[in-house]
């Protein structure tokens, strides 16, 4: 049998609550860390297809999913 710890029946949860705050404030993106050259290569290649278009749907990446990968459905 197990007893009932007293300590633990009327402790209080930490509660964490987001101020009301005025949002339409610039924040300045700053990256910490460097990535791995493949990682910038790639990034910038798939900017450079976005620009140019050459970009799919949603819907078409799901349908190739599912015809790929029959088992996940």
């Amino acid at each position: 049998m197990s007893k009932k710890d007293p300590s633990h029946e009327k402790k209080h949860i930490n509660k964490v609550e987001e101020s009301i705050t005025d949002y339409n404030v610039e924040k300045k993106a700053t990256q910490e860390e460097e990535l791995h050259p493949v990682s910038v290569k790639l990034i910038e290649k798939s900017k450079k297809n976005h620009k140019e278009g050459n970009v799919i749907s949603h819907e078409e990446a799901m349908n190739r999913i599912k015809e790929r990968y029959p088992f996940l459905k």
